[in-house]
């Protein structure tokens, strides 16, 4: 009976991400076009689809990097990029934003580390000046997520003095660090000369494995997607031609769009 009311309590919830006939444009270049999307709290989705299809713009806009030309993104229930005042929906402004945002957290392609600080204190960075702990607290934490992302030996390194894909395991530890409900991944190995992105996407399984957290990931490592996601969704042209389960768009896509795609990703 308790599992049975744990899963009715869950299924009401509102979804952790939602875009509501979200528009996009540069100049005259619609990136997206009215995209609507809805991501389940724990959800795992992958977004694929050819460079230029929006997927890296759909992350930015989340991260209100990018303001959007029409439509509404919702977390947790919320309006993000608006607010609601006098029963009506207006532009949100910067601290409804920042409170939301705070949900988020985000690892690009680069890693963009402070040069000048450690592993650890670019870590303890975030969680000191934004959330105010401590700094016993901060590095405490730092030192449990190091842990995880398997650096604690590198912990007084400087990024000059890590490689590659240990600077972008510190850059995943580092966003984990604000303890985000909502975590962004735009190509995090594309960056990464091929033998360094094993270890990056190992800790990324083990980051889906354990913990309950909402990821949307930007990837073109099939298998990966294949591996980790709960869905899949195949961008084209600034919207979302085909989504469902990666058994599904993997092996049985209704689109030749896809399966061109697909066809051309995995010869490569």
């Amino acid at each position: 009976m308790c599992d049975l009311q744990t899963q009715t309590a869950t299924s009401t919830l509102p979804p952790a991400v939602q875009f509501v006939d979200v528009t996009k444009r540069f100049g005259s270049l619609v990136v997206l076009k009215s995209l609507n999307l809805s991501v389940a709290r724990g959800e795992k989705v992958a977004l694929i689809g050819p460079s230029g299809s929006g997927k890296t713009t759909l992350l930015r806009t989340l991260m209100t990097l990018e303001p959007i030309d029409g439509g509404v993104i919702e977390v947790d229930g919320e309006p993000f990029t608006h607010e609601r005042i006098d029963h009506r929906l207006a532009p949100a402004r910067e601290a409804h934003m920042r409170r939301i945002r705070s949900k988020i957290g985000m690892v690009f392609q680069q890693f963009n580390l402070f040069p000048h600080m450690t592993a650890l204190q670019n870590i303890i960075e975030g969680p000191v000046h934004v959330l105010g702990l401590s700094r016993d607290e901060a590095t405490e934490r730092a030192v449990s997520l190091l842990g995880k992302v398997g650096l604690v030996d590198r912990k007084n390194h400087y990024p000059a003095q890590l490689s590659g894909g240990q600077q972008q395991r510190v850059a995943i530890a580092r966003a984990l660090a604000m303890r985000p409900k909502i975590m962004l991944f735009d190509e995090i190995t594309s960056a990464l000369d091929p033998e360094l992105v094993h270890e990056v996407l190992q800790v990324m399984r083990h980051l889906g494995e354990e913990q309950d957290l909402t990821m949307l990931i930007v990837t073109h490592q099939m298998g990966f997607a294949a591996e980790v996601a709960d869905r899949v969704c195949f961008f084209s042209e600034g919207a979302i031609l085909e989504q469902g389960p990666p058994d599904v768009i993997f092996h049985t896509p209704a689109h030749e769009r896809t399966r061109a795609f697909l066809r051309a990703v995995l010869e490569a």
